[in-house]
């Protein structure tokens, strides 16, 4: 097996073309074919899934629960997002994670539960032992697996957009938002039936209840199951390629933790009178904190890693002295975004926006090539990011430049540019045989 280099060299010059004559892909291999499979599956399950939880609820049921569990969806992809502003992923991905968890997961879930409770209750001939085994043991491990699924799918299949911790808990939690929803929606619906034939209403009725325990109280409940899984992806991908324990054991024991939490969730009912909210107070806020904590200093983890890996791409001649700086704090690199969409529109403030999510990838992409992580295609991905940087820097720097001279905490320095007082010097992992002094640039002018 081919083996990469543990900390590959700059690129000094394009690769030369392959040759021979280009090989056209079958049409069931092309992209579009694959993105338009993807999305009549996902258009299927969820035609099927409301037509399901319709049938359940009746109509009035269902446009009662659809009111009510759409309210703590933005909240809930607006923090995720938020959490991912540092190397913001691809809009994309999050519009399949959410919909593989409304319609795919969901989908899956409500027809492996049923059939499996059924079979429990005639085989046992106990369907109130049944339904408690089906939410304890059945119920976790179909649902986290479900919607595990797609946090394995992105991880397998835009590598390249899934490159640590946060990746993986922004993913999972975005697939586990679109799940609850779907599932709120069952809830409260079938809650708001129960009230229309008893003829409770306000705040003592089941409607409220349930409102109050799953929106209220609990809206990150899935969400923190399935952050397990993505913790454990994540970590696994800043695993080198020859770890493959860490690779595969990683995101199975968050998968195991995700089911272990919400069997403890589910079967908190049978602990007696208070045993739901002994779970809720002893587990789940204290977990949700932690978590929290986790997900927050690994952000603040990834800023100073853009900090202390760019500078080389600075002495290279891609990267200002300024740069560094302004791409390593969020409220520089949000100056820079308004200044660019005040004085040059929302083209170039989407430039600069995309400017920095390539330059925060480059500086995560070096950093895993110096601790020896590097994979086969560390090369060409650094040449792709190099690229996409290179053709929005007339765009980009004068923004970046702004951004610096305003948020600097410290006044410039002669000679070499903007002195920040974050070590830009040249003790970050730079390598005179590997960058070149002075550097070829392919794309300088």
């Amino acid at each position: 097996m081919a083996t990469c280099p543990p900390y590959p060299a700059y690129p000094a010059q394009p690769p030369a073309p392959a040759g021979g004559a280009p090989r056209h892909p079958h049409w069931w291999q092309r992209t579009w074919v694959r993105y338009a499979a993807l999305i009549v599956l996902l258009a299927l399950s969820g035609l099927v899934i409301l037509a399901l939880v319709r049938e359940q609820t009746g109509t009035d049921g269902f446009l009662v629960g659809l009111g009510l569990a759409v309210l703590p969806v933005p909240l809930l992809v607006a923090a995720f997002r938020w959490l991912d502003r540092v190397a913001p992923g691809p809009w994309r991905n999050l519009v399949f994670s959410f919909a593989w968890g409304a319609c795919a997961a969901a989908l899956i879930a409500i027809v492996a539960n049923s059939f499996a409770t059924r079979w429990i209750a005639t085989a046992t001939a106990d369907p109130s032992g049944a339904d408690t085994l089906g939410a304890t043991v059945i119920a976790p491990v179909v649902e986290e697996s479900a919607k595990a699924a797609a946090v394995l799918l992105l991880f397998l299949f835009r590598r390249s957009d899934f490159t640590g911790i946060v990746d993986g808990v922004v993913v999972a939690g975005v697939t586990a938002t679109g799940f609850a929803f779907t599932e709120n929606i069952l809830y409260l619906g079938n809650a708001f039936g129960t009230d229309q034939l008893t003829g409770d209403t306000g705040i003592a009725s089941v409607t409220a209840a349930t409102f109050f325990v799953r929106v209220i109280m609990s809206p990150f409940a899935h969400p923190l199951f399935t952050v397990l899984t993505g913790i454990g992806f994540g970590i696994a991908a800043l695993s080198g390629e020859r770890q493959t324990l860490r690779r595969i054991g990683l995101p199975l024991s968050g998968l195991l933790l995700a089911m272990g939490m919400h069997a403890l969730w589910n079967g908190s009912s049978t602990f007696g009178e208070f045993g739901f909210f002994a779970v809720y107070g002893t587990f789940m806020v204290p977990a949700f904190g932690l978590l929290t904590w986790l997900v927050v200093w690994t952000r603040q983890r990834e800023l100073r890693t853009v900090r202390e890996e760019l500078p080389p791409y600075v002495a290279a001649g891609w990267l200002t002295p300024a740069e560094p700086y302004v791409l390593g704090s969020m409220r520089a690199r949000r100056v820079a975004r308004e200044y660019a969409g005040h004085h040059l529109g929302r083209s170039a403030r989407r430039a600069v926006a995309q400017y920095e999510a390539y330059a925060t990838s480059l500086a995560f992409l070096r950093h895993r090539g110096r601790r020896g992580r590097a994979d086969c295609g560390f090369v060409v991905r650094e040449r792709e990011l190099l690229h996409e940087l290179w053709i929005r820097r007339e765009v980009a720097r004068p923004a970046l430049q702004y951004a610096a001279r305003t948020t600097a905490p410290m006044p410039m320095h002669q000679g070499y540019g903007y002195g920040y007082g974050y070590g830009y010097g040249y003790d970050h992992g730079y390598d005179h045989a590997l960058y070149g002094n002075p550097p070829y640039n392919p794309y300088r002018t």
